[in-house]
């Protein structure tokens, strides 16, 4: 089986994070991993936040959970707790993607977190894509760390991808072959 295949079909939704802090290299790898995305009309309609910084991270979490309890979304802050109280698992890296609101956008956005996320486990790092990252933007601080994050004028949460050295692995999801129609 060729590299590509191998990483595709072992990759799994890492949400148990080691405190260690990615090389300037694997970031790098990332990044232009992120930007080799395709999408349409090659429109690029995003921006690439790379997040590092563990206490804007730790905040975005907060904001976020605060943001849940504001809106009595008790199922999710549930399934919260039962992961060990972080949204963001604890991350040391969070590469948040903000997207204009052009047609495709998020169609677009999904291509990108997706490399990234192959990316990331090609290189050994644990990750997970993280819808739940853009909570934090919707609460009450929502429009102060979107200035923080250096999000453009017109730009929205797009999705994000937790990216760290794994404390744990798992198998990743069985494959439900009955989803496949073949004509």
């Amino acid at each position: 089986m060729n590299e590509t295949i191998k990483t595709i079909l072992t990759r799994y939704s890492c949400r148990d994070f080691a405190d260690t802090p990615l090389t300037d290299e694997q970031l790098e790898i990332i990044a232009r991993a992120a930007l080799a995305a395709p999408s349409g009309v090659n429109r690029q309609p995003w921006r690439v936040i790379v997040v590092t910084d563990k206490a804007l991270i730790e905040e975005l979490d907060a904001a976020g959970v605060d943001h849940l309890i504001s809106k009595g979304e008790m199922a999710a802050l549930e399934r919260i707790r039962s992961r060990g109280g972080r949204m963001l698992y604890n991350a040391p890296c969070m590469v948040m993607v903000a997207i204009d609101d052009s047609k495709y956008s998020r169609i677009d956005c999904g291509i990108l977190t997706q490399n990234v996320a192959l990316a990331a486990h090609s290189l050994g790092l644990g990750n997970v894509i993280c819808a739940m990252a853009g909570m934090a933007l919707e609460g009450s601080r929502g429009e102060e760390l979107k200035a923080r994050l250096c999000f453009p004028d017109g730009y929205g949460f797009g999705m994000s991808v937790l990216i760290g050295t794994p404390n744990s692995g798992k198998e990743p999801h069985a494959l439900e072959w009955n989803k496949i129609i073949r004509i």
